[in-house]
């Protein structure tokens, strides 16, 4: 199986600062990897709600994450803070693909880099529906 290529800070145009915590450390001493799935969805919903898209408490649709993968190229550990890049990979009728990098602060080179899909749904059947107006031109220039 062949290694990803590590992401550049170049390959992203949104980004979210994140403070490391005692707590993301285990008991190898550096992050560990279900924390980075947290950063995703974090920077995720930070932009969309930031945007004025999504409302968590009442808004229609809301999104649902459908798949998730990331890949590992280098240690983070508590003290510091990381910066996560978004970009979007695919959008389509009513789901979204993003790329995420987790980069050391200042970085050039990825820590770690994945992939989350969103998929946009009504609140009360949680079906599938297109992305309104708004939200496909705020994910069409990410």
């Amino acid at each position: 199986m062949s290694r990803p290529v590590t992401p550049r800070r170049t390959q992203f145009s949104r980004w979210h600062g994140i403070t490391l915590r005692w707590a993301d450390n285990d008991a190898y001493g550096h992050v560990n990897n279900t924390v980075y799935y947290q950063w995703f969805d974090s920077a995720v919903n930070a932009l969309l709600v930031g945007e004025q898209l999504l409302d968590i408490v009442a808004g229609d649709p809301i999104c649902l994450v459908v798949g998730t993968s990331c890949n590992y190229f280098a240690p983070l550990s508590f003290p510091g803070e990381v910066e996560v890049g978004l970009a979007v990979a695919e959008l389509g009728r009513s789901s979204v693909r993003y790329n995420l990098g987790v980069f050391a602060k200042g970085a050039e080179e990825a820590a770690a880099a994945g992939t989350f899909v969103h998929v946009a749904v009504d609140r009360a059947g949680r079906r599938p529906v297109p992305w309104p107006d708004a939200w496909r031109q705020v994910l069409e220039r990410i």
